[in-house]
């Protein structure tokens, strides 16, 4: 039922769109492929022109005026991603940037000179996607320019190559196919088994157990915090569904409110409703709503007699407000020579002038159900080969840290890094219970460079490393890496006596002018050390190995963060993400935990709402934060790297729960007020974060931040 004139018909004067979706780590060797094919002189890269907004403008203009870099730089991250011309309203408008710490003369000739950047061209940069082909020689016609990566760059954005009649091509590098691409190899590589995903099934209710349970992270589309609310409402048990969830999960559907009658519609709450018989066949399978572009398309038609040639003339240009009316008219004059109801054919013509603009092709639904539903699959059926993947593309919303700890959640044991097994990205690995763990990643080491992970590789291939100094002596590794390394427990599992501290102590001494004087090969070929060791550490504390992984790693691998601070949470009276949803509507509670993200998307209403979700170890937990309680906890919610928040219980279904917050403090300084025995002090006002740019670990409890 999808309709070929969405895309093609003798009435659309421009060529169609060209999107190619590959793997993101093979996208260079797609344009190298498609560039070697039609020859470079007659293929080109697209570029876009970079202009300035907020950040990079008060960055610019306040190294012009010879202000202090590190001020001004905390200055530009203290705003969110807006247009320069917005800086000195939004100092009014959002709290959270409060207490900006530039003498008031300064700031307004900074905010006043960097609003009157917004816009202008900053410099040209190379195209994520766009790729031109030609039958001559682009440099007759255009001018070029070499990009960085050494590609034949048009010197004009993607609108001036369609003016110019070039054919475009989008090559879209998804980076969850490439996740996907690294879960199967490693499927294969640990079991042998080589998953077809053209061939699974697409009814596995495994799958859409997991699917209707919304646990869902790491799933291509499926993931963010208002579609995991959404499934728990839609309920999929079919293929089809997740066409209209991800459908019904856009910008204008939201906002128009088209998903609560869906909603209720399906679930039998209420009846159908089809404005006129004719349109029932195009309206059936969303029980009366409009939801994509080609139910348009069929009712136009169905009604006024239209071909889908015209009916898709007609949706294309229902935002052109001095069209509307001349369509209206011939749309409901057709209908009358159809003996259709006038009234019938008025409310079908507002129906669908109010939806097409909101709606979604379905093709294109389909086409990213597909890769939903793979990925789902093979969070289901391989989740460590699936975790692995996604670890190691970062394909979706949530940052390494939340997505290692779902894993843990799912009871997938975390490997530390090694120097000897770690490869450069997620593998995974079996234990010697039997089951699949996930191995950390040289690739996430502070500092690392891929030249160092070749070397460390190379050297490896050779004989495994069997103490520190000989990691030093056999790779290229620079020496404030090593330390990194041993820092977060890469040579923990050296054949050699000494223990973490032990293992930084010499990354730390060695000299690399030594070195070969101080080891010598042993019988069996590997390298030893028989200097005496002269001092005898004690290990690092629980604590210490969790800042160690969050300064080198950016990743609290060995356990949750959050359990340091459960006997705070005893004090306060937590509730933990795992049991809110056994609350009562409008409950109050206590829940904390560390921050996993934060947005603020459009509204229906028009207000500005934060959406937050908080990670205490036992789940994400969803937090909303209404412009009412803002001014006063905006804020920690923005600068703070965990908080409490005290609010109300949200339900939006059987499991289906948020928190509606009243207060929000941060969670460092509700620690350091315990440990003082202030701490109800402290909770008499929301605490405020000791610095917009605040380190990952400064929120470790134990830790000298």
């Amino acid at each position: 039922d999808l309709s070929f004139e969405r895309f093609l018909n003798p009435m659309r004067d421009e060529l169609p769109d060209i999107d190619i979706d590959v793997e993101s780590a093979r996208r260079e060797d797609v344009y190298d492929m498609v560039l070697s094919r039609h020859g470079d002189e007659r293929t080109g890269c697209v570029a876009m022109i970079d202009t300035y907004r907020a950040r990079a403008a008060v960055r610019g203009v306040g190294k012009a005026l010879g202000l202090p870099e590190v001020e001004v730089g905390m200055v530009a991250k203290s705003f969110p991603h807006i247009s320069a011309r917005n800086l000195r309203e939004s100092l009014t408008r959002l709290p959270e940037l409060d207490g900006i710490n530039l003498p008031m003369a300064q700031l307004e000739l900074l905010f006043r000179v960097a609003e009157r950047l917004d816009g202008f061209p900053r410099h040209i940069a190379l195209h994520p996607c766009g790729i031109v082909l030609s039958s001559h020689d682009l440099a007759d016609r255009v001018p070029l320019e070499r990009s960085a990566n050494g590609h034949r760059m048009i010197q004009a954005d993607k609108d001036d190559v369609e003016l110019l009649g070039y054919l475009k091509l989008d090559v879209l590098g998804v980076r969850m196919l490439s996740s996907m691409r690294h879960a199967m190899d490693e499927i294969a590589r640990t079991t042998g088994e080589k998953v077809d995903l053209e061939r699974i099934p697409l009814d596995d209710e495994l799958t859409f157990e997991m699917i209707r349970d919304s646990d869902t992270l790491g799933c291509f589309q499926i993931e963010s915090p208002g579609q995991r609310e959404l499934l728990q409402k839609l309920q999929p048990n079919r293929w089809e569904d997740l066409i209209v969830d991800i459908s019904l999960f856009r910008p204008g559907p939201v906002k128009s409110d088209m998903i609560t009658p869906y909603l209720r519609r399906r679930a039998a709450l209420e009846r159908p409703v089809y404005i006129h018989p004719d349109v029932r066949p195009a309206l059936r399978e969303t029980f009366g709503v409009i939801v994509y572009h080609e139910q348009v398309m069929r009712t136009l038609a169905a009604v006024a007699g239209w071909d889908l040639t015209y009916a898709d003339h007609v949706r294309r240009h229902l935002d052109h407000e001095e069209l509307v009316p001349g369509f209206r008219e011939e749309f409901l004059r057709r209908a009358a020579e159809r003996d259709v109801d006038a009234e019938a054919a008025e409310k079908t013509w507002d129906a669908v002038a109010q939806f097409a603009s909101f709606g979604f092709c379905k093709a294109h639904a389909a086409a990213f159900a597909v890769p939903t539903y793979r990925s789902a699959w093979l969070k289901a059926h391989h989740p460590a080969h699936f975790m692995a993947g996604i670890l190691t593309h970062d394909p979706g919303m949530y940052p390494r840290r939340a997505l290692l700890d779902d894993a843990r959640r799912h009871g997938i044991p975390i490997l530390p890094l090694d120097a000897n097994v770690s490869e450069p990205g997620y593998t995974a690995e079996e234990t010697p219970g039997g089951e699949y763990g996930i191995r950390l990643a040289l690739q996430d080491v502070h500092g690392i460079s891929e030249a160092e992970v070749r070397s460390v590789l190379m050297a490896r291939s050779e004989r495994l490393f069997a103490s520190v100094e000989d990691f030093l002596a056999r790779t290229s590794v620079a020496k404030p890496v090593v330390e990194a390394l041993a820092h977060a427990g890469a040579f923990d599992a050296l054949p050699e006596r000494a223990n973490r501290r032990g293992h930084l102590y010499v990354a730390m001494t060695t000299q690399p002018e030594c070195e070969g004087a101080q080891l010598r090969l042993s019988l069996d070929g590997r390298m030893t050390d028989h200097r005496p060791f002269p001092y005898v550490f004690k290990d690092y504390t629980d604590a210490e190995v969790v800042r160690a992984e969050l300064e080198v790693l950016g990743l609290d691998a060995t356990r949750h963060i959050a359990t340091f601070y459960e006997p705070l949470f005893r004090d306060l009276g937590v509730t933990y993400s795992r049991d809110v949803w056994r609350c009562r509507a409008d409950e109050w509670v206590m829940v904390a935990g560390v921050k996993v993200s934060s947005q603020t998307p459009a509204i229906r209403s028009g207000q500005r709402i934060i959406f937050l979700t908080l990670d205490d170890g036992t789940g994400p937990l969803e937090v909303t934060v209404f412009e009412s309680v803002q001014p006063r906890v905006a804020k920690t919610v923005f600068h703070a790297f965990a908080m409490a928040v005290w609010g109300q219980v949200r339900r939006t279904g059987l499991k289906g729960v948020s928190v509606v917050a009243e207060d929000v403090w941060d969670l460092t300084a509700l620690h350091r007020a315990r440990a003082g025995g202030s701490l109800r002090e402290v909770m008499a006002e929301p605490a405020q974060p000791r610095s917009p740019d605040r380190r990952l670990w400064h929120a470790s409890p134990g830790s000298a931040g």
